[in-house]
């Protein structure tokens, strides 16, 4: 059947297809679909894991007994499994395992834009790259008879325009191969004695690996003119075919790992002059010119952000026909929380007290957006209370009393304990604020070991985080709710005006969760309001100004009351009705 599929959705119908019965993952854009998606099938158990490492570590515990498995992350959770990855390319499996990792060129939801081949790499194995969504369903299918055929991990690397477009696949029917546990202690035991003999093993795979990509057809090459040959992959690939057509030969790379050399070599024969198009770092480039072959590549060809059609053009010659066109730019939407985000009114306390605020990954790192500028520092999932530790234990009493680390629960369960076990243990007088929403928000409301729901929304085991931080040997853990800015004040002063660790649990469900009741729209009494603006302060984008009065879009407003707290006139009144 043919059907039209997200690219995401398309990797999910080929885990479905090639019989896979284990996925755990944890959300990251722009991979979250595709465990998403999987669940949908009832034939495979899903699970959304604590954090990428775990994920990992259970799908190889699936593979191990026998059955296909899978594991998800987007390029930065890549990292956090990377110690359990490196170690399976020794052990190999024993049903198929496939990891899928989502890279983010142009960093549209992430931290940084690292190109996640380079743990191919350096893991030593194999690596598929789909270009479109029939593609990823086929490819997801393919890293399986790799995985097994090879005795290896296989990543399947997405990309987010890949991951998050969509076109036509062919769906066919599942199939499920059955493997038995064998115990091995050879195999699976990475001791150091077993595992100097493994090595050998991964090496001799590794040139067995770069045989099959040279006649595989996951690799292909479609001649068109000579005058130009282009080595490509990903995304990249359209690109490619939408600027030249078949006025310029291409080799497009299914496998980015390992590359082969003759299929490479022979293609470049055919043509005058070599290109390289890939996004971020020239992997694919060094290894031509290693080849001893010159080629085109980051000399015009950018190592930062998403390509584009008029890019391509631009750098190689070649004509967009993009139709019609807007005139002038369409004006950029600053990212911003939503109306009646909880994190809201606790950013304007710690904005309030003059905190220095060491934050984390989620929808809270836009409290270091205007108004509120509250938030530092951000590194990484689980950073923030790390990071307050050792800021505290340098500084001391200079900045115990006004700094504090912020982390959603979510991120908290993800990498958050381990760092507050530093803080119990090493005793640093720091001052954590869990930010308690109710959900993975970032990333599209999944559900997590807080919440009390697995990812079919069925009751799962739930997470006691008051009793779990008690447990980690805090005796100061207070809890507040967001909405109430002089109760968020008074506790926020009192912990950091003690001389010990302490947690604050700031928890109040995320507005946009289906279930959560709203009150009645505020509006504003325009013969109160002198319009000072004290409103604003809380870059709520419900709220704006309107002939010098401030002036509450009823279609946003949730009722939280935040904006209500601020105003010295009592201009805001409820409109009674239900938003």
């Amino acid at each position: 059947m043919r059907q039209l599929m997200l690219g995401n959705k398309a990797v999910a119908r080929g885990l479905y297809e090639a019989g896979v019965c284990f996925i755990s993952s944890y959300p990251g854009t722009p991979s979250t679909e595709i465990t998403e998606e999987a669940a949908k099938y009832d034939e495979i158990y899903c699970e959304w894991a604590p954090n990428e490492k775990v994920a990992m570590e259970s799908a190889f515990g699936a593979c191990l007994a026998g059955r296909r498995a899978f594991c998800a992350q987007k390029h930065v959770g890549l990292n956090v499994a990377a110690d359990p990855l490196y170690t399976m390319s020794y052990t190999g499996v024993n049903a198929g395992l496939v990891i899928g990792v989502a890279d983010d060129a142009g960093m549209h939801s992430s931290q940084n834009e690292q190109d996640s081949r380079h743990h191919a790499i350096a893991a030593k194995v194999p690596m598929l790259e789909p270009s479109d969504s029939a593609e990823a369903l086929a490819f997801a299918k393919a890293a399986y008879e790799i995985s097994e055929q090879f005795d290896t991990p296989v990543l399947l690397k997405m990309c987010t325009r890949v991951a998050h477009s969509q076109s036509v696949v062919e769906t066919g029917e599942r199939n499920v191969p059955v493997k038995q546990y064998e115990k091995n202690i050879a195999k699976y035991v990475m001791m150091p004695g077993n595992a100097k003999r493994r090595h050998p093993i991964v090496e001799e795979r590794t040139k067995a690996l770069r045989e099959y990509a040279e006649t595989s057809p996951l690799n292909r090459v479609e001649m068109g003119g000579t005058q130009l040959g282009i080595i490509t992959s990903s995304t990249s690939y359209q690109y490619v075919k939408e600027v030249f057509g078949d006025s310029v030969s291409v080799l497009k790379l299914g496998i980015v790992n390992p590359l082969p050399e003759k299929l490479i070599l022979d293609f470049a024969a055919k043509v005058e002059k070599l290109a390289v198009v890939e996004e971020l770092d020239p992997i694919i480039e060094e290894h031509v010119r290693r080849l001893g072959l010159a080629v085109t590549g980051k000399d015009v060809l950018p190592m930062i952000d998403e390509f584009s059609q008029n890019l391509l053009a631009k750098a190689l010659g070649g004509e967009v026909h993009t139709g019609r066109t807007l005139s002038e730019q369409v004006p950029v939407r600053p990212p911003v929380m939503c109306a009646g985000c909880p994190h809201r009114g606790l950013f304007y306390t710690l904005k309030k007290n003059n905190c220095t605020v060491l934050g984390d990954i989620g929808c809270y790192t836009l409290g270091a957006v205007q108004p509120l500028g509250a938030m530092e520092m951000t590194l990484c999932m689980g950073a923030s209370i790390g990071a307050l530790h050792g800021f505290n234990k340098i500084l001391g009493s200079e900045s115990e009393g006004k700094t504090v680390a912020v982390i959603g629960d979510s991120t908290f369960m993800h990498s958050g304990m381990t760092g507050l076990a530093n803080v119990a243990y090493n005793q640093s007088n720091s001052t954590v604020i869990i930010l308690d929403n109710s959900i993975t928000g970032m990333t599209g409301h999944q559900q997590n070991p807080t919440t009390g729901y697995n990812i079919k929304g069925d009751p799962a085991g739930k997470i006691d985080l008051e009793a779990l931080c008690r447990a980690m040997g805090f005796d100061r853990v207070r809890v507040v709710d967001p909405y109430d800015l002089a109760q968020c004040d008074q506790v926020l002063k009192e912990e950091l005006a003690v001389a010990e660790p302490s947690v604050i649990i700031s928890r109040r469900p995320c507005a946009l969760l289906k279930y959560v009741k709203h009150k009645a729209p505020l509006a504003v009494d325009t013969d109160k309001c002198i319009g000072c603006k004290s409103c604003m302060r809380i870059g709520c984008p419900a709220i704006s100004m309107k002939d010098g009065k401030a002036r509450v879009d009823n279609t946003l407003c949730v009722g939280c009351g935040v904006c209500s707290q601020l105003c010295r006139k009592d201009a805001f009144v409820s409109t009674g009705k239900e938003a």
